[in-house]
Formats: structure tokens, C-alpha cells, sequence
């Protein structure tokens, strides 16, 4: 393989910095936003939930399917650029379908329809590193992907998110579509691929098989969730109901039954997702692997779900609309990325030095404090709370998602990484399901209970989570 210049470290990469600024703009800001035009304040959590739970099973569906499909294409312009290309063309589409929605229906049909289409692109963007970059340069290569995925988060919420803060949703879309397709266009016109001369002899139901045995895996894991949580809920339930009569134990019943069922959602569906995907004896001979996966989604569905829920959050604790809320996410957004940003550079470092699983616990335990400040701000609402919080989530994050990774490489099989770091999907897809898809029902439940409550009682879940993360690494045994 030729080895590749400076420049092409940027190439290959740019379009990653597109993928998460849709990612960003409307999963954050889009789909909040409009929720809370459509819907009645009261199952705006669920909605919102619902929302994104429908479009990450579109997403864990179409993503590895069209990186199969893009392994075996004969295309003489290259493998996977002719899928970037018609991905970004279908979400052009979908771009005008979320400007133009009318109501709650219109808009989870463009949300549905852009998760297919962005991840037309998403899947075969992950094959260009391993196609195109020499094995002894893919680390160069991998940093750089990591600076593109992480840079989203800085330039939305100086740019996207204010003109969304105008209440100029239309112009908001705008800017994002633009400067997608014109991403787009620069890695098609400058990336070089060499088309496949003969079609290899790749299996494609196999894999998709155990896509769809994590998937099971998921969803098992949200009804046993639950299941524990109505069982823990309703023992808390029938402790404060002769103490603080029948509505009060309904309230502390669904609190805690929320955050219980997402921890028991994230055990039971990366346990059972990883049997389904990697088979007994697989699991039964690493399972600090399968720990390692359950440690990952415990702290992404914290972090993930604090994003997502964010411009409801900070529309009640100050007291503002959508719009005004829509620039704060931006502001917080943008805090939570430069400091990912500043400690992702040398959390590698600092990997090697400390070792992998003590740097994940110091970022579990930083994350749990910063999620702590956050939920203060329902108390006392002040911006430079709440910017203290992001930046120590942020922090968090960036030292969590470098030595998090680094760890998971560590416990693989050399000869079959691929198999194995897969199931990491599992991680990335099933955050969003356990923690908005559990978190939206009880935060409009308690809310209507007691203004604020339900906000509360979500939060200081997914602080749980975080803490939660940290304890997992028990059963993480690792040398380094």
C-alpha cells in the first residue's frame, strides 16, 4: 500500500467533520427545537425520546449494511466515495423535510429518513482509513479522524447554534446542508481510490445477523430494565407511601425506577447483545471485554442523553424559550468541546503513564462531578454553573473517549479486532435507546408531578451512570 502525504491525513478525513456537524446540529439543536413547536409541553421528553430512539435503530440497521454493500462494489470512481456522495444527495432532501415540517408526525419522518440516508455515507466512510492508509500510519490517521469528530462540537455552537438562537430555523438548516455537501464535494474531488478489479468473496447475511443479534440484544436489555426498575421502583414505592402518601410513592416509584432500569438496561443488553454477536464460549473466555462494553455505555448514555435533553433542561432551570435555549445548548455545546478537544491530546499519553483503567475511573469520577454542577443550576440558575459543568464534563469525556478506546484495543484478539471492536456499536447505538428512551417517560411523568422533577430525577440518573461507569471497571482486569 502506498504510503500517503501530509495532506491526505486531512483528505481522508474532512468528511467525518461533516458527518457529526449533522450529527450535532440535529440531534442537539434541530430535533429539541422543534419538538417543543409541535408538541404539548407535557410528553415533550417522550416525544423527543421517541424521536431519537426510532432513528438510532435506522441508524445501527443501514450503517453496517451499506459498509458491506461498499466492501463489495466494482465502482470505477472507488469503493465508498459513490456512497458519501449519494448519502449527502439523499440528505439534502431530508435537510428541506426538517425546514419544512409541519407538525410532530412530518418531522419524525424527515428524522427517520436523514438517519437512513447520513448513514448511506456513514458506514463506508469507516473503511477509508483501513483502505487507504499503510498500517504504520493509521495512528497519525486516527487522531486526525478524532480532531474532525470532535471539532463539531466547537464550531456549532459558535456558528449554527446562534442563528438558531434567532428563532431562524430556516437559515440554521441552511448553513448545515451547505456545508455538508461542500465537505462532501472536497474528500470526493480530492480522496483517490483505487476501484476493486474483481468482487471479493465477502458474506454479507452473516454479518448482518449479528447486527441484528445486538439489536435484540437492546431491546431485550430495555424490557429487563424495566422490569428492575418497576420491581426496585415499586419496593421504594410501597417504603414512602405510608410516609408521604399515595401520589408522593407513585413519584419515588418511577424515579427510581427510572434510573434502576437504565442500569439494568445497559448490563442485561450488552450481555445479551454480546452472546448473540460473539457466541458463549467468545464471552465466557474475555468477559472483561463484555465489561468493557457495558463500562463504555454506561458513561456515553450519560453523556449522550445530557446533550440531548439539554435545551429542555435549560429551558426550565432559566426560565427561557426555545430560542434563547437553542443558544445556550450552542455556548455549552461549544464548552463541553474545546475542553474534550484539550484533554483528548494527551490523554494517550497520560494512558500509558497512569495505565488505561485508572484514567477511565478519574474521568467517571470527573464526569459524575461535573453532571452534579449541572443539576445544581436547577437551584441556582447561573450561566457560569453551567459553563464550569460543561467544561468539566467535556474534560471528562475527552480523557474517557481516548483511554476508553485505547483499553478496549487492548483486550481484543489480535486476529479478530474486527469481530470483536464491532460490538462497540453496541455502545455508540444503545446510549441514545437507554438513556432518552427510559429518561423522556419519567421526566414528563414527574414533571407533571412537580415542575422541574422530572428534570431532576433524569439528571441525576445519568449522574448515576456516570458513577456506575467508574464501579464497572471492577470487573475490568487489565495489565497495563
Amino acid at each position: 500500500m502506498k504510503r500517503i502525504r501530509w495532506y491526505d491525513f486531512i483528505t481522508i478525513n474532512l468528511f467525518w467533520l461533516a458527518l457529526n456537524m449533522r450529527n450535532t446540529t440535529v440531534g442537539s439543536l434541530f430535533q429539541p427545537y422543534l419538538v417543543d413547536a409541535f408538541v404539548r409541553p407535557e410528553i415533550k421528553n417522550t416525544a423527543l425520546g421517541v424521536l431519537r430512539t426510532a432513528g438510532l435503530i435506522i441508524a445501527l440497521l443501514v450503517q453496517p449494511a451499506m459498509g458491506l454493500l461498499s466492501d463489495r462494489s466494482l465502482s470505477r470512481f472507488g469503493r465508498r466515495r459513490p456512497y458519501l456522495f449519494v448519502g449527502v444527495l439523499l440528505e439534502m432532501l431530508c435537510f428541506v423535510a426538517i425546514a419544512y415540517s409541519w407538525n410532530y408526525a412530518s418531522l419524525l419522518i424527515a428524522i427517520l429518513l436523514i438517519q437512513f440516508a447520513a448513514n448511506v455515507s456513514h458506514g463506508p466512510l469507516q473503511g477509508l482509513i483501513p483502505d487507504l492508509v499503510p498500517e504504520d500510519q493509521r495512528g497519525r490517521a486516527s487522531a486526525i479522524k478524532a480532531i474532525f469528530e470532535l471539532l463539531p462540537l466547537v464550531l456549532v455552537g459558535f456558528t449554527i447554534a446562534p442563528i438558531l438562537g434567532t428563532g431562524n430555523l430556516k437559515l440554521a438548516v441552511l448553513v448545515t446542508a451547505v456545508s455538508v455537501l461542500a465537505i462532501m464535494l472536497l474528500t470526493v474531488f480530492t480522496v483517490r481510490e483505487v476501484p476493486l478489479a474483481q468482487k471479493p468473496d465477502l458474506p454479507f447475511w452473516p454479518p448482518m445477523l449479528r447486527v441484528l443479534g445486538m439489536l435484540a440484544g437492546i431491546l431485550l436489555g430495555a424490557l429487563a430494565g424495566l422490569a428492575g426498575g418497576g420491581l426496585v421502583g415499586g419496593l421504594a414505592g410501597l417504603i414512602a407511601w405510608p410516609l408521604a402518601g399515595k401520589a408522593t410513592a407513585l413519584a419515588v416509584l418511577v424515579g427510581v425506577g427510572g434510573g434502576v432500569a437504565m442500569i439494568v438496561a445497559v448490563v442485561t443488553g450488552v450481555w445479551s447483545g454480546s452472546l448473540a454477536t460473539l457466541g458463549k464460549s467468545s464471552v465466557r473466555g474475555n468477559p472483561a471485554f463484555v465489561w468493557w462494553v457495558v463500562n463504555r455505555l454506561l458513561f456515553l448514555a450519560a453523556v449522550t442523553s445530557i446533550q440531548a435533553y439539554a435545551p429542555f433542561f435549560l429551558m426550565y432551570a432559566f426560565n427561557v424559550d426555545r430560542d434563547a435555549a437553542a443558544a445556550m445548548t450552542g455556548n455549552l455545546i461549544m464548552f463541553v468541546g474545546i475542553f474534550t478537544l484539550l484533554a483528548a491530546f494527551p490523554a494517550g499519553l497520560l494512558a500509558d503513564k497512569l495505565g488505561r483503567n485508572r484514567l477511565i475511573v478519574i474521568s467517571g469520577i470527573l464526569a459524575t462531578l461535573g453532571s452534579i454542577v449541572l443539576l445544581g443550576t436547577i437551584w441556582l440558575p447561573s450561566q457560569t454553573l453551567m459553563y464550569v459543568s460543561g467544561g468539566i464534563i467535556g474534560l471528562a469525556t475527552g480523557l474517557f473517549m481516548t483511554a476508553n478506546w485505547a483499553l478496549g484495543t487492548d483486550l481484543v484478539p489480535p486476529d479478530e479486532a474486527g469481530r470483536y471492536m464491532g460490538i462497540s456499536n453496541l455502545a455508540g447505538a444503545g446510549a441514545g435507546i437507554v438513556g432518552t428512551g427510559i429518561g423522556g417517560p419519567v421526566a414528563d411523568y414527574l414533571n407533571g408531578f412537580l415542575p422541574g422533577l422530572g428534570y431532576f430525577a433524569i439528571f441525576a440518573a445519568y449522574t448515576l451512570l456516570f458513577a456506575m461507569s467508574v464501579i464497572s471497571l471492577k470487573w475490568v482486569r487489565h495489565s497495563k
